[in-house]
């Protein structure tokens, strides 16, 4: 009887033992699994929030539901494992996204860089810029004694180089012609740079060309660097084709926008270089100096530009 006994104790044993180690291990697998997940959040959280100030989880555990009597319910084991998959599939999605995120804002910043690369490009100013050849199949305005200048690097509209010319000595001025050029007053306000110019306007508006000519590129040659520069420049090429001489015109306008793209007369001197390529018989270099203006400067351009502009398109038969 005694053996009996013990041999079903030993039986029952036998049983229950792998019974009650199934929620051992379960449960050492699911905390495994636990474990997996937050080192994973912590690697999602420092790719999206890299100055380490990661937000709260918004993750609530469900109410717990009520049971009725005598209805089946899973265990406090079985309800963990399903909430751990859960959880799961949400950081599945999360790192999908940012990974997904992370591409196209690559593909942002590299579009930025070139668009800023490319503009950079056109407004660069060289500071020691290497005289190069013109394009093959466009011709250059020539006056007397070329002596070629650096061409600005620009888009494949831009117009060919014009080539310099050494202006001719003025003829000696007669005494009335000395009289009236002293009468134009000189401004004298305190701003070195502004007078030179406005006396050099004033010069110029008097129809004194060649003493105009003089004063402005004097002040080019002493103040081109100050905002003054772009002003005097762009006039001193006024000068000259007022006075009959497109050639120098075109030098001046050119070397004005190659020099100062960015300032206030660069794009009156684009537009005046259309107007002297044409009285130099070279339409077809007008008619990109056009589209260059247009391209650069299309948005801003005033009304009396944009109607100088498309006067000289007609005159120059542009398409």
């Amino acid at each position: 009887m005694r053996n009996a006994l013990f041999a079903t104790t030993a039986v029952l044993l036998a049983v229950a033992l792998p019974v009650l180690a199934m929620p051992a291990a379960a449960q050492t697998s699911v905390e495994g699994r636990v474990g997996r997940l937050e080192k994973e959040m912590r690697a999602v959280q420092r790719k999206v929030f890299p100055a380490g100030t990661p937000l709260e989880a918004e993750i609530t555990r469900p109410a717990t539901p009520t049971v009725t009597p005598g209805s089946p319910s899973g265990t406090p084991l079985s309800d963990l494992t399903a909430r751990v998959g859960a959880l799961e599939s949400q950081l599945a999605s999360i790192t999908g996204q940012v990974e997904e995120n992370g591409f196209k804002l690559r593909q942002l910043e590299e579009a930025f860089n070139r668009y800023k690369a490319d503009t950079d490009a056109r407004l660069v100013q060289p500071e020691s810029p290497a005289p190069i050849a013109a394009k093959p199949g466009v011709s250059t305005p020539v006056a007397a004694d070329p002596a070629p200048i650096a061409a600005k690097p620009a888009p494949s509209t831009a117009p060919s180089k014009p080539v310099a010319a050494k202006p001719a000595a003025p003829a000696p001025a007669s005494e009335e012609r000395k009289a009236a050029v002293a009468a134009i007053e000189r401004p004298s306000t305190g701003d070195a740079a502004s007078d030179a110019y406005n006396y050099g306007f004033r010069l110029w508006d008097a129809k004194f060309y060649p003493e105009a000519q003089a004063q402005l590129k004097a002040t080019v040659d002493k103040y081109g660097a100050s905002p003054v520069g772009s002003k005097a420049q762009n006039l001193l090429g006024r000068a000259y084709l007022d006075d009959g001489k497109p050639a120098l015109a075109s030098v001046a306008f050119y070397e004005n926008y190659q020099k100062r793209p960015r300032g206030e007369r660069a794009p009156d001197s684009l537009a005046y270089l259309g107007e002297a390529l044409i009285q130099l018989k070279k339409p077809a270099d007008a008619c990109k100096v056009y589209e260059e203006l247009e391209q650069v400067y299309g948005g801003n351009l005033s009304a009396t530009l944009r109607g100088l502009m498309d006067k000289g398109r007609v005159k120059a038969k542009c398409s």
